[in-house]
């Protein structure tokens, strides 16, 4: 048995459905000589009989039937093995996206337009902070991410694609709903409602460093929430005030009002994020949707303050640590 070839098995098949040897051999495109050859060894190598052969007939024996039963299925099982080695390597229907909270609407605005692109696509969201995100990128549990791009390992790429002004959420009858926006110095005077640091790291020392940046340190109010409903609901005890982007759907709950930073006007650095030199078809698509969209939301002008708030020519400012514009 152990000298059995596939062809040989596929070569018997062929002759079992035609049981002829001349439209047999034409069907795999081998003489007919070859064939009968093929079929001889192959009955030698069994030490049965496979088939009742005459000048003008060709029929199977009881050996023959039942041996081609079990051949068809080794033959069906081959190709599956090889369609699943294919498929390995073929480019996947699924796609896997590292997202920092569902409440940020820059990657699902991106997801929409892939999704219009390629509506087969599977798309699978996981909430992870940047770093756990480079570490799931990193080992194939993600395909493409998105964060604050500062110290990226050597094995993640990334790109801009948004400058998120940068503001703060507040109740409609703060002192600072009036203001058209409100200078980084004012929070000095206000606890800041920060996520846990499992969760928001990298969003969180922006904060503080721009604070730091305005000449004092940030007071962290001491509770944490783990939604925008919650967050929203501390703001409108006067607890707290919360720092976020433009693009967070944490600024339109009802009762609060969001307001811009300005002195300096701050942006927020978005950044994609995928395995270096990975430039598989769906990485690729995420990607061209993200500059496209970039370019026609103007995601990359920087913020800058309200026309009638501007204080001066130097107050604008990003705090990345990842990459500039191009």
């Amino acid at each position: 048995m152990a000298n059995m070839e596939l062809r040989q098995l596929r070569y018997f098949v062929t002759l079992a459905e035609e049981l002829h040897f001349g439209r047999s051999a034409a069907r795999e495109h081998i003489v007919q000589s070859a064939l009968s050859q093929q079929i001889q060894r192959l009955e030698r190598e069994l030490g049965v009989r496979l088939l009742n052969r005459s000048t003008h007939h060709v029929e199977l024996t009881p050996a023959g039937a039942a041996f081609v039963v079990e051949a068809r299925q080794i033959l069906d099982h081959v190709g599956r093995a090889a369609q699943a080695a294919r498929n390995a390597v073929a480019t996947p229907r699924t796609l896997r996206v590292g997202i920092i909270d569902a409440g940020y609407d820059s990657m699902p605005q991106i997801l929409r337009d892939v999704q219009r692109r390629l509506p087969d696509l599977t798309i699978h969201q996981v909430e992870a902070s940047t770093p756990d995100q480079y570490r799931q990128l990193a080992d194939g549990r993600l395909d493409i991410g998105i964060g604050r791009a500062s110290q990226t390992p050597p094995d993640i790429d990334s790109e801009l694609i948004r400058l998120d002004p940068l503001g703060v959420l507040v109740p409609n009858d703060h002192r600072f709903a009036a203001q058209g926006g409100v200078p980084v110095s004012a929070l000095s005077d206000e606890p800041l409602l920060f996520g846990e640091d499992t969760r928001s790291p990298e969003f969180n020392q922006f904060v503080v460093e721009l604070c730091r940046t305005a000449g004092f340190t940030p007071t962290v109010y001491e509770g944490t929430v783990e939604s925008n409903r919650a967050a929203a609901d501390l703001v409108l005890q006067r607890r707290c005030v919360l720092c976020v982007p433009s693009s967070s759907r944490t600024s339109g709950q009802p009762g609060t009002v969001w307001r811009p930073l300005i002195d300096p006007a701050t942006s927020y650095p978005w950044s994609l994020l995928w395995r270096s030199g990975d430039r598989s078809a769906h990485v690729t698509a995420v990607i061209d949707s993200a500059r496209q969209l970039a370019r026609r939301l103007g995601w990359l002008r920087p913020a800058v303050p309200p026309p009638d708030l501007t204080p001066g020519p130097s107050t604008s400012t990003v705090i990345s640590g990842g990459d500039e514009p191009s």
